[in-house]
């Protein structure tokens, strides 16, 4: 520290050091605000005679003041604490492992219904009083739940945090608080001599304490991540708040890539099929280079058909243990956001040898089906191969072969044998009550030069997808049945466990709300009541349903089969499932791919495949992986959508309402595909009357009652006032209720985009 402050041609530094005690003590008060932390010994102890809980501390994006600790049962029975109260929460930071004292019966709450933000002055006195009266609470004995406060901590998970500095007001003030990007996470006190500089600027910072006497935590400045609200710098944010390991690959890592130029030698041939003379060939998204999968069909001399699914042999490329197979298990999946991807391998196998492109000749782990013409299965073999695909085609491209008459070529009738059995496969599926639900998945066309969103629509789905969906899920249970069967205590497989019913309550009150039952007492039943759920005049009724039961749905994971004894896949309504189709892009297709060419004696296995321990840990760090990259690309999507109404103005259009809440509805607009909030609340003016009936659930506002799926029509606009959280805006303008919908806005023509000549 005396060397650093003694370098005076770079005073920044000094921003970076860790607060020391004694410049801690001058920034708080003298006043105790918090209980003190039991040391680890007496919390193990209580942990021990069961005094104490220990769980996982998980923060409310809504509402700092309350907070639910996660406590793992053994096996299935997990239960929740909630912490309501600062004093309660104790200076607990989200994801912290704490140690938590159930409160007395009669000091039990219900969770709170407000939504609260801390707008925080940074007083450091007033931790008890004024704040807790904020918390609405519900004191109907049903809604309240196990309530306690936490005791002590018994390991800290913090990491560097995202965000931005909210500058003193005193001038010459060194202090100032940093308002983290995460709403999980507490503002944290800082020391920095740059607070103008920084101003505006995304920067990180770390947690060092958080004494007693504090209301905040204390931290250091770590660096500058770049201007707020500029592309790049929020990408960088978007992946390092997911934890999205994004960093180039390192030398050690590339030093196990093949050398160039790759060629197949006589040897490779010898331990594989050749499959060279197949019409074999890719059907993918427009623009996708890291090609997983490729399929064929033909007649074969008995008449039956032989239908081959041609996966990428990554297995080959990437050896147990080494630093490239290291990297790829801790990434666990490729990212991918809004024009941008995060490979989960280096770009030289994920798009060039390992991809499955046209016209090359590629090594492919190939599952290969004899069917009869009803689609059955008679026979079923694996094998290692070598393919040359004779088209790599878009989803349009193959859609147009198959409907053009005229078109008669091997690929074409490839295509056409294999469109005519998925359509069977699926009929089949869907009898056996697999689930077909909805979710609106949008699409930017970004401009080739500014790299701007320029037009927002979602995606439609063609025949092919759903074909070449059909022949991936045949080939994931097909591999899984026999991964199980050679390795039933460590094969890696996948479940979607059936949500418990309370999770349908909303779906069921949505369809009642329009006369329609919907049955959950199994897959079959919801999906059943899903196809006959209709509504004369109200054609998007069904979809809108489907995006409902979407939402009620649990995530799927991978597990270990010996450390499970439910495997059971929900949404798909088979007994057994895995991941072989996809391993550029997923880690546990990867070791799939290790399990079943052990399976066919097609590779060694090494002890790591054999342990269900770490097969099970690395199971975790898979799930982990996988959940924050659908939560990266859900915010890039969301990023993209704020650039795009940036420059659109003010928008009027029309949506339906999702949900019914106590003080807001929220609206889909499915042009967009977008959800928001129209809030009925303002700070600025009077509040509406306002009635909320949770049976319903219903609002009333004024004179108008809403419903779920009510048809509305809301204006869209970006509020950017805060820069960090900016976020759409919506405002009612149908149906008019006085004094609370707005006028739509005056359309003005869109001036006619010039096309250069190019």
């Amino acid at each position: 520290e005396e060397y650093v402050k003694s370098l005076i041609a770079n005073p920044e530094l000094v921003d970076r050091l860790a607060l020391s005690n004694d410049d801690k003590n001058d920034i708080t008060s003298s006043k105790v605000l918090f209980p003190e932390h039991l040391p680890l010994s007496k919390v193990q102890a209580g942990i021990k005679n069961g005094s104490f809980l220990q769980g996982t501390f998980r923060a409310s994006r809504d509402n700092y003041l309350e907070a639910t600790v996660f406590v793992q049962g053994e096996g299935e029975d997990s239960t929740e604490v909630l912490i309501q109260g600062l004093q309660n929460l104790n200076r607990a930071v989200h994801q912290d492992v704490v140690a938590v004292q159930l409160l007395p019966k009669n000091q039990w709450v219900a969770p709170s219904a407000v939504v609260l933000q801390d707008d925080g002055a940074a007083k450091d006195d007033n931790v008890d009083g004024d704040e807790e009266e904020k918390l609405s609470r519900s004191l109907t004995e049903a809604a309240r739940k196990a309530t306690g406060k936490v005791v002590g901590i018994i390991k800290r998970n913090w990491r560097p945090f995202c965000g931005m500095l909210n500058a003193s007001q005193i001038k010459e003030s060194t202090r100032h608080l940093f308002t983290p990007a995460d709403r999980c996470i507490p503002r944290i006190r800082i020391e920095t001599r740059q607070a103008s500089t920084l101003a505006g600027q995304r920067i990180m910072v770390a947690i060092d304490g958080w004494p007693k006497d504090s209301r905040y935590p204390n931290g250091h400045f770590v660096r500058s991540l770049g201007s707020a609200g500029e592309k790049d710098t929020e990408e960088e944010v978007l992946l390092l708040e997911h934890d999205v390991p994004h960093q180039a690959f390192s030398q050690a890592v590339l030093s196990f890539l093949p050398k160039m130029p790759w060629i197949i030698t006589p040897e490779d041939m010898a331990q594989r099929q050749d499959l060279r003379h197949l019409t074999v060939c890719s059907v993918d998204p427009p623009g996708c280079t890291d090609i997983d999968d490729a399929l064929h069909c033909r007649v074969l001399e008995n008449g039956n058909l032989e239908v081959g699914v041609h996966i990428a042999d990554v297995s080959h490329f990437i050896r147990p243990g080494n630093a490239l197979d290291k990297e790829a298990a801790n990434r666990g999946t490729t990212v991918y956001l809004c024009g941008k991807r995060i490979d989960m391998v280096p770009e030289l196998l994920s798009s060039n040898l390992c991809s499955l492109r046209s016209n090359v000749e590629r090594f492919a782990f190939s599952c290969i089906w004899e069917m009869n013409h009803k689609a059955e299965i008679l026979k079923t073999r694996f094998t290692k191969s070598v393919i040359n695909s004779k088209a790599s085609l878009t989803y349009a491209e193959a859609q147009m072969r198959i409907d053009d008459a005229n078109k008669n070529d091997d690929i074409t009738k490839s295509l056409r044998g294999l469109n005519k059995l998925a359509k069977i496969l699926k009929r089949k599926r869907i009898e056996n009550g697999a689930l077909t639900l909805s979710s609106l998945e949008v699409r930017f066309h970004i401009d080739s030069e500014t790299h701007d969103p320029i037009d927002l629509q979602t995606k439609e789905l063609m025949e092919t997808n759903s074909m070449v969906e059909e022949f991936m899920l045949l080939a994931n249970i097909s591999v899984a049945q026999k991964i199980y069967d050679e390795f039933p205590e460590c094969a890696l497989l996948r479940k979607h466990p059936a949500p418990p019913p309370s999770n349908y309550d909303i779906l069921i009150k949505a369809a009642k709300s329009k006369d329609v039952t919907i049955h959950i007492d199994s897959a079959k039943a919801l999906a059943d009541s899903l196809d006959v759920a209709k509504v004369d005049g109200f054609q998007y009724f069904n979809t809108l349903l489907r995006i409902l039961a979407t939402r009620c749905m649990m995530q799927a994971v991978y597990f270990c089969s010996g450390m499970d004894s439910d495997f059971h896949h929900y949404g798909l309504a088979s007994p057994i499932y895995t991941h072989f189709t996809s391993p550029i892009r997923r880690y546990a297709d990867i070791i799939v791919h290790r399990l079943l060419a052990v399976a066919i004696g097609a590779d060694s296995t090494y002890p790591d495949l054999m342990d269900k321990h770490k097969q099970s840990a690395l199971c975790n760090n898979l799930n982990y992986r996988h959940k924050m990259s659908q939560y990266a690309q859900r915010a890039s999507v969301a990023f993209h959508t704020q650039l795009f109404f940036k420059t659109r103005g003010i928008l009027n259009e029309e949506g339906f309402v999702l949900f019914v809440r106590k003080n807001a509805i929220i609206v889909l607009i499915p042009k967009f595909g977008l959800e928001g909030t129209v809030f009925f609340d303002s700070k600025d003016k009077a509040s509406p009357n306002l009635a909320f009936d949770e049976e319903g659930p219903t609002l009333k506002v004024e004179q108008h009652t809403f419903h779920i799926f009510d048809q509305v029509k809301v204006t869209i606009s970006l509020d950017d006032s805060n820069i960090q959280h900016q976020k759409i805006r919506m405002a009612l303008t149908e149906p008019v209720i006085p004094g609370v919908s707005v006028s739509a806005p005056e359309v003005e023509p869109q001036p006619k985009k010039q096309k250069l000549d190019r």
